[in-house]
């Protein structure tokens, strides 16, 4: 078992800094927050000046550097990110961690920018996926007395980074599974709403084609009734021309974390009461931003997720299986939590029945994504009487 002396003194303050460093680690889901955390906690919890992590790329340079210990204005002076060489390639390449009383003495150290702060006391340690070296992470200048060049980091320092950089594995293999599959989430979602832009702007073409067609006919036989469909041509070019303007906009990548929910909720339905004959609408009342708990604010990253997931099967079934001429999308503040409720006027159905037959239009997942958030769903509809899908989740 692992024993550590913190800044405060004793084992028990020393675990529970290397809990809360763990910790911490792992309530990031973005590559970027796991890489700061990472090196914050490794730098805090041996007590270092300086700490930086490299990811690296595959043309001898690193796809991401971070530093903690270095001042913003420090870091732009000194310039480029640093080349794999010496001992971070050691690192990198071989695997091993690299202890040293001197970085300066090494063989390998082949110096630093002038802007570069000076440092002696180096540990490194390379962040492995099995086989795969995900990163490493460096430490320098341990903070203790140093006579004679004394002190600095120890065997204990190397085991305890040794236990970080594991779950830093973990945490940053995680966190780049995450993102994949948010852009592949993403890319499915561009790729349904390009369906349904090139579904509305088609039909315009078409209907641009039979009244050139028509104007075409009439034009020696009755110039009057030919220049009307010309004047039709005419708005019915423009009409597709902002469609095709829209589409521009609209298939940019969704931006639920940048944009918010709200936002991200106007501007899908907005793309699908223009691309469908139905009126589709929505509202929003007092519905909380992200709160500033880092706890609370994962769990309504994830209670967001499941709100537009469900939001957009809801519409989907109301516009391709219903029928609908009039769907309404509102979102508003229930208690602490939200309500998302999307009623349409389509044909509806018997949930009943729809259980027994095993046809189930995505109301098992969205149950399940409503389940997965602490969150209910409640669906009304009947046979000719539309549907009215409720989704709450609860607030922190």
């Amino acid at each position: 078992m692992l024993m550590t002396k913190g800044r405060g003194g004793g084992t028990g303050a020393g675990l529970s800094r290397v809990s809360g460093a763990l910790l911490a680690m792992s309530r990031h889901l973005e590559v970027r927050d796991v890489l700061k955390t990472i090196v914050v906690s490794a730098r805090e919890l041996l007590d270092a000046e300086y700490a930086a992590l490299g990811v690296p790329d595959d043309h001898g340079g690193f796809a991401q550097f971070v530093v903690d210990g270095v001042s913003e204005e420090q870091w732009k002076a000194i310039g480029p990110l640093p080349r794999q060489h010496g001992i971070l390639a050691a690192m990198l390449k071989d695997a091993t961690p690299q202890r040293l009383a001197d970085v300066r003495l090494d063989p390998r150290f082949g110096g630093w920018p002038s802007a570069h702060p000076d440092m002696s006391d180096f540990l490194g340690l390379p962040i492995a996926d099995g086989d795969e070296v995900l990163g490493a992470v460096f430490l320098a200048n341990k903070r203790c007395p140093k006579p004679q060049g004394g002190c600095g980091f120890t065997a204990q320092d190397e085991e305890l980074l040794a236990i970080l950089a594991q779950h830093a594995a973990i945490a940053l293999t995680n966190a780049r599974l995450y993102e994949r599959s948010r852009e592949l989430t993403i890319a499915g979602e561009r790729a349904r709403l390009a369906h349904e832009l090139h579904d509305a702007v088609s039909q315009k073409l078409f209907s641009l084609r039979l009244t050139a067609q028509a104007a075409t006919a009439l034009v020696d036989r009755d110039p009057a009734r030919a220049k009307d469909e010309l004047q039709q041509i005419a708005l019915l070019a423009a009409e597709a021309a902002d469609e095709l303007r829209s589409a521009v906009v609209e298939l940019r990548p969704a931006a639920l974390d940048e944009d918010g929910l709200v936002a991200t909720l106007r501007t899908q339905v907005q793309v699908l009461d223009r691309a469908h004959s139905a009126r589709v609408t929505f509202a929003s009342r007092g519905v909380r931003a992200l709160p500033a708990a880092q706890e609370e604010a994962l769990l309504r990253v994830a209670q967001e997720e499941a709100l537009l997931r469900v939001a957009q099967e809801a519409l989907h079934n109301a516009l391709r299986h219903a029928d609908a001429r009039q769907v309404d999308v509102t979102l508003t503040r229930h208690g602490q939590g939200a309500r998302l409720r999307v009623v349409d006027d389509g044909r509806g159905f018997d949930p009943s029945a729809v259980r027994r037959a095993g046809r189930h239009l995505g109301l098992v997942s969205m149950r399940d994504r409503a389940g997965g958030v602490g969150g209910g769903l409640t669906v009304e509809s009947a046979p000719g009487k539309g549907t009215a899908i409720e989704m709450e989740v609860p607030g922190g």
